[in-house]
């Protein structure tokens, strides 16, 4: 049977760009991994955090679209990100981050939720060390990259369906209508949860929305072996998208989320080194010849890194 080993990015709106860094980069300690630009849209930046060398199951990446109003919650949409951390640094991070309150217990973990800059969900999920590995083992109270994303539709059973016989999901779980979904083994991202909120409001894309939740293919071929199956069940899904550092192909599931399937190859590295790696403005060959109007449209970020 196919599978995905997981979940490869998220993508979500954000309003400022520098807000947005300083976020990211100064409050969970991410590493600005590229600098590029919406490959749809190359007037806007296209940010991309994760691990140092932007690893597949930790990226989050932005369309900072500089005015856009804030999204409205919803059913249809991604409704939370969450990364791991180490169950030992959890009140150092509600320290860090100010965040107040108790953490609340979900599935025997405790979780820690807060908004960013924009007003996006993001929580942080302390693990024991033994429940997965750490992509970053010297950092050892640092984020380890994605835990889980939590999806809020309308009707949960399609999208598990889905889920379960496309992508290669086991449900585990099911705790006050949260339902639990995770592919095996080792590795960040593995964990999806479907919740079905009481108003089943539409979810409307905005500054603090996600815009899609990103699957990893192993390569071109698994990934084409994805867009078989997702047609021959009857769902629209694109060509396949060169994003430059990975091939992409785009859905929406059953309950309105937008899906992506992105491959693990060629990855970040593949136009600038390690070290200096989101240090300068990468552009595909299509848009070179564009350089100077592009980067004289974009507003200036800043790192402290």
């Amino acid at each position: 049977m196919r599978r995905t080993t997981g979940i490869h990015h998220v993508t979500s709106v954000a309003g400022t760009a520098q807000g947005n860094v300083d976020f990211y980069t100064g409050g969970l300690g991410l590493r600005l991994v590229k600098r590029t630009v919406n490959f749809d849209d190359p007037g806007t930046w296209h940010l991309y955090y994760g691990d140092r060398s932007g690893s597949p199951g930790t990226l989050i990446t932005f369309f900072p679209w500089q005015g856009i109003p804030g999204g409205r919650p919803g059913v249809g949409e991604t409704a939370a990100t969450a990364y791991a951390v180490p169950v030992r640094a959890l009140e150092n991070w509600a320290d860090s981050l100010g965040v107040e309150r108790e953490p609340t217990e979900r599935f025997g973990d405790p979780v820690l939720s807060l908004r960013d800059t924009d007003g996006s969900s993001i929580e942080i999920v302390g693990e024991d060390p033994s429940s997965g590995e750490d992509p970053s083992p010297d950092a050892e109270a640092g984020i380890r990259g994605f835990h889980s994303v939590t999806l809020a539709v309308a009707q949960p059973d399609p999208t598990a369906r889905l889920l379960t016989g496309i992508l290669g999901y086991e449900s585990i779980g099911e705790e006050n209508g949260r339902l639990r979904f995770a592919v095996p083994g080792p590795g960040p991202g593995r964990i999806v949860d479907l919740v079905r909120p009481e108003d089943s409001v539409a979810a409307r894309l905005g500054s603090g929305s996600v815009h899609h939740v990103a699957f990893r293919a192993r390569d071109d071929e698994e990934q084409a072996g994805f867009r078989e199956e997702l047609r021959g069940a009857g769902i629209d899904v694109t060509p396949v998208r060169d994003r430059q550092y990975f091939h992409s192909i785009y859905f929406r599931e059953p309950g309105g989320v937008l899906f992506e399937i992105a491959t693990d190859p060629p990855g970040m590295l593949i136009d600038e080194p390690l070290e200096t790696l989101g240090t300068e403005l990468q552009l595909p060959p299509w848009y070179e010849s564009a350089r100077e109007r592009i980067e004289a449209a974009l507003p200036p970020i800043e790192t402290t890194a």
